[in-house]
């Protein structure tokens, strides 16, 4: 049973897109943004709200499956403007660290692009993570 596929999908964009799929002993998380339960937007403008929703989100996500951000080994960040984000890294990559509850020793990519799903929204984390077939 452990190597059938499981699907997570829930929230406001459940009919659109699954939050995450559970492959074998691989979770990968689609791309969580800025927003919440609801669908409403952490912050207009506040790239900082929407990466520490995000990543909330994240962890949501993981917790259907029994993990946590300590199983995450890969994630990409998709952010729409570099130069702002760059300029910020020291905060926002202190709350990443918040979000994993130490530096995060995971693999990470960070890609500009021209929109996401929702013109304001700043950011998107896509995680992959490894947990024990027996979770």
């Amino acid at each position: 049973m452990a190597n059938e596929r499981q699907v997570a999908r829930f929230g406001p964009f459940k009919d659109f897109i699954a939050n995450a799929v559970r492959d074998g002993d691989t979770i990968y998380v689609s791309g969580q943004v800025g927003t919440d339960s609801e669908g409403n937007l952490a912050g207009e403008g506040d790239l900082a709200a929407q990466t520490r929703q995000a990543y909330a989100n994240v962890a949501e996500v993981l917790g259907h499956f029994g993990a946590t951000m300590d199983n995450v080994v890969d994630e990409t960040w998709y952010v729409t403007d570099i130069g702002a984000t760059m300029g910020n890294v020291g905060e926002l990559f202190g709350i990443r660290a918040e979000a994993y509850g130490k530096n995060p020793e995971v693999a990470q990519t960070m890609i500009q692009v021209s929109g996401l799903v929702m013109p304001e929204l700043l950011i998107e984390i896509k995680c992959v993570a490894r947990i024990s077939e027996a979770a």
